[in-house]
């Protein structure tokens, strides 16, 4: 079984779900008193949170950076970052380490082929949902069509993020947000929804959406166990 290295969080509340799951499949997988090999670096997010509002992106990527060096030097086989925002800066913390970084777009657009889907739509912060970093992966590498929501939904969506599902705060009008927003995009003719936003599945479950929810926390954690074990 290969180390997996997370760089969590970003925040706490979904590092935790992480942990979980990765320990959880793994038991599922091996049986008996089997838990995985992790090594965890979790930063400061209230510093990371300031600087991606001020667009200082690069300072972001050095705290990474830094973090990444931290698990290899621990022990870590390969680096998982636990959160889908800060994969703006994945291609500078994997060329600053010689251990491989799994990238959390990878993995879930690779679980929405396996469904035969290829019109989604993508929730998650603004810079996940407006910038080139995320969607143009899952475009131009997976041939995925990317819906998201409209600018107004946008802001909503990303004020719940920060202000709500980071301090975990879980209330009743924003899920029900959550869910006109999805609806409307399935209306755009998205085929499933992608939670791009590591606290998103804190919110809205399965049974909220009448197409299939790609859960990126946990797709991103159980491709972490696949790895790990080596299949």
């Amino acid at each position: 079984m290969k180390c997996i290295g997370l760089i969590g969080g970003m925040s706490w509340e979904s590092s935790c779900e992480y942990y979980r799951i990765v320990n959880e499949t793994v038991k599922d997988r091996l049986g008996g008193l089997h838990s995985a090999k992790i090594i965890m670096v979790s930063v400061d997010f209230a510093e990371i949170e300031i600087l991606q509002h001020e667009g200082r992106w690069d300072e972001t990527a050095r705290i990474l950076i830094a973090a990444a060096q931290s698990v290899e030097r621990g022990g870590g086989d390969f680096v998982v970052i636990c959160t889908n925002t800060m994969h703006k800066v994945a291609e500078d913390v994997q060329e600053q380490i010689q251990i491989p970084l799994l990238h959390i777009a990878d993995a879930t657009a690779d679980r929405i082929k396996s469904q035969g889907l290829s019109k989604v739509g993508l929730l998650g912060t603004k810079f996940t949902m407006e910038e080139c970093f995320y969607k143009d992966r899952l475009i131009e590498r997976h041939g995925l069509e990317i819906v998201i929501p409209t600018e107004s939904e946008r802001d909503n969506v990303h004020r719940v993020i920060y202000d709500e599902l980071c301090l975990g705060e879980i209330k009743g009008d924003s899920k029900e947000c959550y869910v006109q927003i999805m609806d409307r995009l399935v209306e755009e003719g998205a085929e499933g929804i992608i939670l791009g936003c590591t606290e998103i599945s804190l919110l809205v479950c399965q049974g909220d959406s009448p197409v299939p929810l790609f859960d990126t926390t946990r797709i991103h954690a159980e491709a972490a166990v696949e790895y790990a074990l080596g299949s």
